[in-house]
């Protein structure tokens, strides 16, 4: 481990209901605890305690092939997990915290649970900026697998209202840290020698990593699943979904962007950041609603709206 502060204090900070000081001690038991990142809200675990794993795995319903990102505190607890190579080490440095995952190959004594890395000999690493998971990984001195907190291939959450309504008491202690800012996954980022891929876009747009590392992204065409949100069928409502839907049919609830006004509109002004921090709580208002069907309007594939039109797409494609 990284180190660890084996005293909470009574004033340990509270978020909702729980304290962080909760939060340790359940984490250190095995248990699981639901916590707030930029993106989504996320299911962690002790990633190097194999029973809290298969906790995360029986609690999502979520297929064991499907590797696990790690959460970390900062960069030299993540080259403890991971190798990282000259191209690695820069967008670390310039884009950690934040909402950019890593896909590197594992160390040689990898402390992490075999079913983290679903049998593949790389590990997914992240260093969030959320003050709310980073006060938790400080606090708890553990590295902590946390997918979203959501029932596997169901709509991501983007507050603690949508943990509690997907898991319910899969995940009897959430710290509440309010709506997430980016309310999208990272961007996914596989490592090979001086070449990326982009396996997941996200807030990370490709144009900002191909600055960076002074050429463009290599093509990803294999079906093999590297990392998290790469299941064809993702991100899903329990309702048929119709993408680029300029007007809705009459049992559709119609997600709006731009001049498309809908029943809800992810941006007035088709401004994609604001879209990308609505999307799963639109999805979630459309799967509430009584209309047995989901029409999305058309957004543009540009910049975050590449990550927007994916999330949109695996909500689409049949179950």
């Amino acid at each position: 481990m990284f180190g660890s502060n084996d005293h909470i204090g009574d004033e340990a900070h509270r978020y909702g209901t729980a304290t962080i000081g909760d939060a340790v001690a359940r984490l250190r038991s095995g248990g699981l605890v639901a916590v707030p990142t930029e993106t989504v809200y996320g299911l962690a675990a002790d990633s190097t305690n194999a029973a809290a794993v298969a906790e995360i795995y029986r609690a999502k319903g979520r297929p064991d092939f499907n590797p696990l990102i790690v959460h970390v505190p900062n960069l030299a607890a993540a080259r403890n997990l991971g190798q990282f190579n000259e191209l690695a080490m820069r967008f670390a440095e310039l884009l950690w915290p934040g909402p950019l995952t890593l896909v590197l190959p594992k160390t040689e004594n990898c402390p992490v649970a075999p079913a983290v890395t679903a049998g593949l000999d790389t590990i997914a690493l992240r260093v969030p900026a959320h003050p709310v998971m980073r006060e938790l990984l400080h606090a708890s001195g553990l590295y902590l697998a946390a997918p979203s907190a959501n029932r596997s291939g169901g709509i991501s959450p983007t507050t603690a209202d949508h943990v509690a309504r997907s898991l319910g008491l899969a995940a009897p202690l959430v710290l509440d840290g309010g709506a997430c800012e980016q309310g999208i996954e990272s961007t996914i980022v596989a490592i090979n020698g001086t070449d990326f891929r982009i396996l997941r876009p996200g807030p990370v747009t490709a144009a900002a990593l191909e600055r960076i590392a002074s050429k463009p992204a290599a093509t990803t065409d294999s079906e093999t699943i590297e990392a998290p949100g790469q299941m064809l069928s993702h991100y899903a409502p329990n309702k048929p979904v119709r993408l680029n839907a300029p007007s809705a049919q009459p049992d559709e609830y119609h997600i709006g962007f731009g001049p498309v006004a809908g029943d809800m509109n992810l941006s007035d002004s088709a401004d994609l950041a604001e879209a990308a921090s609505l999307l799963f709580a639109a999805l979630h208002h459309a799967e509430a609603s009584k209309k047995k069907k989901i029409a999305v309007a058309p957004i543009t594939d540009e910049g975050i709206g590449l990550a927007l039109n994916d999330r949109l797409r695996r909500a689409a494609s049949p179950k």
